[in-house]
């Protein structure tokens, strides 16, 4: 699959997301072993200090570290993730960032960066880390 493809392909299941088409996300980078998300801040994101609610944050992280962990595993979700909040997200838009680690058959490793961006500056606002799992190799009820 070629890089182009492969970004079109991401871009398709972002949209079948309702909760990603809901909040505006956009993929605007994915090839293997990365992805990067995008999401335009709005006042419906905020919490009531005028920064982005850190669920949105953590979601933006959360669905990068998925779709870095997909790009090498396939379709993937995510086994546990962890995030540190370093300063508040104040800005127009908010990027995130995510590479593999390091990768198995069934299992990948990623690390994401999520950036405020305010004023045509960067912000690194939070620091997030997963264990990201291949679909078909997770348990089903």
């Amino acid at each position: 699959m070629t890089e182009q493809s492969l970004l079109d392909f991401g871009k398709q299941i972002l949209q079948s997301q309702p909760f990603s088409a809901l909040l505006g996300t956009e993929l605007t980078d994915f090839e293997p072993g990365k992805a990067v998300l995008t999401l335009a801040v709005r006042d419906e994101l905020k919490q009531q200090h005028g920064f982005v609610h850190g669920g949105v944050v953590s979601y933006l992280a959360d669905n990068a570290l998925t779709y870095a962990g997909g790009s090498v595993l396939g379709d993937s979700v995510t086994s546990e993730y962890k995030i540190n909040y370093l300063r508040p997200a104040i800005g127009e838009t908010l990027e995130a960032r995510a590479t593999v680690i390091a990768s198995g058959k069934t299992q990948a490793v990623c690390q994401c960066e999520v950036f405020a961006f305010r004023d045509g500056q960067a912000h690194l606002v939070a620091l997030a880390q997963g264990t990201i799992n291949a679909a078909n190799a997770t348990r089903k009820p």
